[in-house]
Parts: C-alpha cells; sequence; structure tokens
C-alpha cells in the first residue's frame, strides 16, 4: 500500500464511519478469515460494520467468531442493498475484480458511487478501487489485513478473536504453511497471532478433521474417479452432479480435494472438474508443484484465474466436453515441458 492511500486511509478510519466489509463470491477461509478479521477490528475501532457476502459459506467456517452476523446477499436481497447503498466506505478483501462477485451482486457494485479499498493478493486487479493494498507477494489476504492494521499504527489492537480469524485465513491459503508463498514474515506474523491466544491445534482440527460421513463417502468416490497421464505429469478428478447427489453435497465438501493428485511421485499438475447442473457450469480447481503457472493456463483456456501455483476456471460446455477440451490443451501446452 502505498503511503498516500494509507495515509488516507488513516484520516478516514478516524473519523466514524459505515462501513461494508465484501469477500468473493464461494468464501474460502481466507476470504471469511479476512472479513471477519476486519470486521472484528473496525466494531473496535468504533464503526458502524457490516459484512455481506456474495453467498453462502461453507459449514466448517462457521464457528468463526461472529460468522453468524454476516448478511448474505443472495438470501437477503433488499436489506444487502440497502446496507451496500448506505455505507460510507466499502472493503473488498481477497479478490480484485466485481465479476468473482457473480454477477447479481457485482453489478450492483459497479453502480454504486462510493470510496472502495481493496485489500488483495491475486494478480491483475481491475480498477475500480479508491485505495489500494495489491500485492500477489503475500500468500494470504489475511496476512495483508495484519499489515494493513499494523500500518494505521495499531496491531497492539488484535486480540484474540482478530488473531483467530487471520490465523484461519492464513493456514488455509498457505496449505498449512507449505505453499511457495509462505515466508519467514509469514511465520512472524502467526506466531505474533498465538502469542495473541490464537489456539492453533484447535483451529486445525475445525478446519480440516471435522469431516462427514458423506463428505468422505464424496472424496471416495473423487479418488475412484482419478485419472492419471505420467507422461504428463498430470492428473484429474471429475465429480458430475449425480456424484454431488449421490452423497448428499455441501458447500465445502469438495475443498482441498484438488491437492490428492499432488501427493503422487511425479505429478505437477492436478484439476478437479465439478458438474453443477443449477447453474449450468463446469466448475474447476488447478493446482502445480514447481514452474507451471496455473493462472496462466486459466486465464488462456477456461475463463479463470488466481496464483501461480493455485487457480480455477470455469466452462459453460458439458462435464466431458470441458475434460475433452482439457485433455487437448494439455497436449499442446504440457505440464512435462515446464
Amino acid at each position: 500500500m502505498n503511503k498516500t492511500d494509507i495515509n488516507t486511509a488513516i484520516a478516514l478510519l478516524e473519523q466514524k464511519q459505515k462501513i461494508a466489509i465484501v469477500p468473493h463470491r464461494n468464501p474460502d477461509g481466507d476470504a471469511m478469515g479476512s472479513t471477519l478479521g476486519l470486521y472484528a477490528f473496525l466494531k473496535k475501532s468504533g464503526h458502524e460494520v457490516t459484512v455481506v457476502s456474495p453467498n453462502e459459506f461453507p459449514d466448517f467456517l462457521a464457528w468463526l467468531p461472529d460468522s453468524d452476523k454476516v448478511v448474505i446477499f443472495e438470501r437477503e436481497i433488499e436489506k444487502a442493498k440497502e446496507i451496500l447503498q448506505k455505507s460510507e466506505l466499502i472493503f473488498t478483501l481477497d479478490f480484485n475484480a466485481f465479476h468473482r462477485m457473480g454477477d447479481l451482486m457485482g453489478n450492483f457494485l459497479s453502480e454504486l458511487k462510493v470510496p472502495f479499498l481493496m485489500i488483495d493478493h491475486h494478480e491483475k486487479p481491475d480498477d475500480y478501487a479508491t485505495y489500494m493494498f495489491s500485492d500477489i507477494k503475500y500468500g494470504s489476504t489475511c496476512e495483508m489485513v495484519y499489515h494493513f492494521i499494523s500500518k494505521l499504527g495499531k496491531i497492539d489492537w488484535i486480540d484474540k478473536q482478530i488473531a483467530t480469524c487471520l490465523y484461519t485465513g492464513i493456514v488455509t491459503d498457505s496449505g498449512s504453511f507449505k505453499y511457495p508463498s509462505t515466508t519467514s514474515t509469514t511465520h512472524r506474523v502467526v506466531a505474533d497471532l498465538i502469542d495473541k491466544g490464537v489456539e492453533n491445534t484447535k483451529i486445525h482440527h475445525l478446519l480440516f478433521d471435522s469431516n462427514s460421513y458423506n463428505r468422505l463417502k464424496l472424496l471416495g468416490r473423487a479418488l475412484e474417479n482419478m485419472v492419471v497421464f505420467p507422461e504428463l505429469k498430470t492428473a484429474y478428478i471429475r465429480l458430475s452432479q449425480s456424484d454431488l447427489d449421490e452423497f448428499h453435497f455441501e458447500r465445502g465438501d469438495t475443498e482441498g480435494v484438488v491437492n490428492y493428485p499432488l501427493t503422487i511421485k511425479g505429478i505437477d499438475f492436478s484439476v478437479i472438474f465439478i458438474e453443477n447442473s443449477a447453474e449450468e457450469i463446469v466448475k474447476m480447481s488447478f493446482r502445480s508443484q514447481g514452474d507451471f503457472d496455473v493462472n496462466m493456463f486459466a486465464r488462456n483456456y477456461f475463463n479463470g484465474g488466481g496464483h501461480k501455483n493455485a487457480s480455477g476456471g470455469r466452462s459453460t460446455k458439458g462435464l466431458t466436453e470441458t475434460i475433452e477440451e482439457f485433455l487437448q490443451v494439455i497436449k499442446r501446452d504440457n505440464p512435462a515441458k515446464m
């Protein structure tokens, strides 16, 4: 964040404001952790604050402090619109383009005449934000929120509640600290959060060890459906709508499944294809190890993007057609050559 923007932010936040905080659609641990962490900080600072999420967040994040206070745009449209219209400042966290909100909320936000303050770590931000803290070197938006609070000169205001939210996003977006974006600074931030009261063992259990029977059965089906191409250092998983229905899919049940193929020796590129009949799309998650850039892969071929080693995409073709297109692409843009 440049000096002008941080000075402006300091001046803005010295006055009591009506503030909305917005994560991306289908919010993950980093999106919810950063919004709820910033929410708690701004409430502590005396502001009138509301988190407005485009849609529901996964059940495995429902334990986060004040998650019950989040307004869901798609569930309470008129209430959410009124909150956003009356806001004097809107923070957008963990995304950098309005299309990440989905058409309904994204189009509404794009028409508002209100200052936006972006905190995000993805590439190629759109220019909607009045003030920006955008830096791809950070592994998570939660780590950026920690540094944002530090730049405001209020690091001592981070209490156990704020620290718990920020830790959640850091641990999920870092793959439990194993991704390359995890730095020595990340560990120093986490050490400070633990000193402020974070119960890290309890959080890991809540995030990763609280599976339902149906979720484990769905994971079994996903691994059964895995296809491996050793010569391309690539593997993919497919989950049809019938697979999801059979095991009573709930939001968040496929979180992390795309990482399993990367544990196979010699596999550097992993993809999961998930059919969504209601939206008439196929959702994709891409993960890689090493130099293969899945951000550019998703941008070039599948209407997506993200980070070098973790990104997402979508297709309006059917599940079989989408996978066939993917196979044609990787035979041209071969990950094994990277």
